[in-house]
């Protein structure tokens, strides 16, 4: 009777994901940290989207458009991601303000200054998705780390075609 009462208790429902990682502090700090950056970045964005000026307009007002979509979809699978290893994403933006280390848009901005503070902040995620994947790899949590990986594979391309935009 004991064996058939422990096989009963090891079943699951088919639908039923069982996630056996769980959250560290570390690793709940490098996704809210992540998330903080990518938030002040949605708005950043959209500052630029909206008072971008000079003979690139048209290029970068929809350029900046696609990246703060692209931040909208981070800030998104970040939390999630948090979520599922049952930690607590950021969600004001005080806290936003205070964790990223993204700054906001200072405004007047020429379209040159616009795009290389994007280098710039895209440059720094760069380099704490690297600390991040890392620290998420310590904790076995490699669902985490391809996560990080993903970004910063897709920003290594954006600061190379902004560097180039910009040359």
């Amino acid at each position: 009777m004991h064996e058939s009462a422990g096989r009963a208790h090891n079943k699951r429902r088919k639908d039923e994901i069982i996630i056996t990682t769980t959250t560290t502090t570390s690793t709940q700090a490098v996704l809210n940290k992540q998330i903080a950056n990518w938030s002040v970045l949605y708005v950043k964005l959209h500052n630029y989207h909206w008072y971008v000026k000079g003979t690139q307009f048209f290029t970068l007002h929809v350029k900046f458009q696609e990246f703060y979509e692209e931040a909208a979809l981070h800030v998104d699978e970040l939390a999630e991601r948090l979520l599922a290893l049952q930690g607590k994403p950021l969600a004001t933006m005080s806290e936003y303000l205070k964790t990223s280390s993204i700054k906001e848009a200072s405004g007047g901005e020429s379209a040159t200054q616009m795009v290389d503070s994007l280098i710039a902040d895209f440059s720094t995620i760069i380099d704490e998705l690297k600390e991040g994947m890392g620290i998420a790899q310590e904790a076995g949590d490699e669902t985490t780390a391809d996560m990080l990986l993903a970004v910063h594979t897709t920003l290594e391309k954006h600061v190379w075609m902004l560097r180039a935009f910009n040359a």
